[in-house]
């Protein structure tokens, strides 16, 4: 089954990766995601790909290397190559990054509704119109990777 890049046609490989491309472009919902990751991966390689994931975010959040190798139990090499391919300005990382941080922060609020009531959060979710007339405080970054990961 496995297959080495080098030794399909330039036609068969970007067969091959659209056909990836159009699978994945159709899955919508978190759910769904992780039902497709679970058939296509094995369980080993969705590990190997969330952990690429949360090294690229500690290393965005500023962590060292030193820091990042003790908390996830890595070599440097593999910490170096995640770096590499954020540097190489490959857009995809960021993005997902970006959608990471989006979700983590709005599990942050809703987490901070369910706990507390009376929060801001809380209390603008429930009354949204009353708050259009005040600005909104300065946002705090809600998750913070670095500490509870």
């Amino acid at each position: 089954m496995k297959k080495r890049p080098d030794v399909l046609t330039e036609r068969e490989r970007m067969q091959t990766l659209d056909m990836l491309y159009t699978a994945t472009s159709n899955i919508h919902g978190h759910q769904a995601m992780r039902l497709f990751l679970r058939d296509l991966l094995t369980p080993s390689e969705r590990i190997m790909l969330g952990r690429r994931i949360w090294i690229a975010r500690l290393l965005l959040a500023g962590e060292k290397y030193d820091t990042i190798a003790a908390k996830l139990k890595l070599g440097y090499a593999t910490i170096y190559r995640v770096e590499r391919w954020l540097g190489d300005q490959f857009p995809g990382y960021e993005e997902a990054l970006r959608g990471v941080e989006r979700e983590f922060d709005k599990r942050a609020i809703n987490a901070e509704i369910r706990n507390d009531p009376f929060s801001y959060a809380s209390l603008k979710r429930k009354y949204p119109l009353h708050f259009l007339l005040f600005p909104a405080p300065k946002a705090k970054k809600k998750y913070r990777p670095c500490s509870s990961d």
